[in-house]
């Protein structure tokens, strides 16, 4: 993996997870401070993981966490790439089974860590049903 100036970076696996696990409990505690109710974490599907599955009023809401640490990534919710959104879109698909009768919205929270608090950038409907 390259950073901004092309220099090579190392990969730390454990520490990639350790620090996705950080920011998915950074962003439940921000959606729960404004009215999320959380109804799953880590969910496993057929089609992948959901981070975190809550509702906001009536809307089934699926969010994708994104966690840097360090300016050398770029914006962290920019992580997401196509086919990432497409997986998104298959595991929303999957749940309307379950939530037949809620509307089901995709979005994505961007945790940037590495001063002395955590950046949260909270983008609602990230990921359109019918863009990928």
């Amino acid at each position: 993996m390259e950073d901004r100036e092309g220099e090579l970076l190392a990969v730390d696996k454990k520490g990639n997870k350790n620090t996705g696990n950080e920011g998915e409990q950074i962003a439940r505690e921000y959606l729960e401070q404004k009215g999320y109710s959380i109804l799953d974490m880590n969910l496993t599907l057929p089609f992948g993981e959901i981070d975190i599955l809550a509702k906001d009023k009536k809307t089934i809401v699926i969010v994708e966490v994104k966690t840097v640490r360090g300016s050398g990534f770029g914006l962290a919710q920019e992580l997401v790439r196509f086919k990432k959104q497409k997986k998104l879109i298959l595991l929303a698909s999957a749940l309307e089974q379950k939530f037949p009768k809620s509307t089901i919205r995709i979005d994505v929270i961007g945790v940037e860590m590495g001063g002395s608090e955590p950046v949260i950038t909270h983008l609602e409907s990230a990921v359109e049903r019918g863009s990928c």
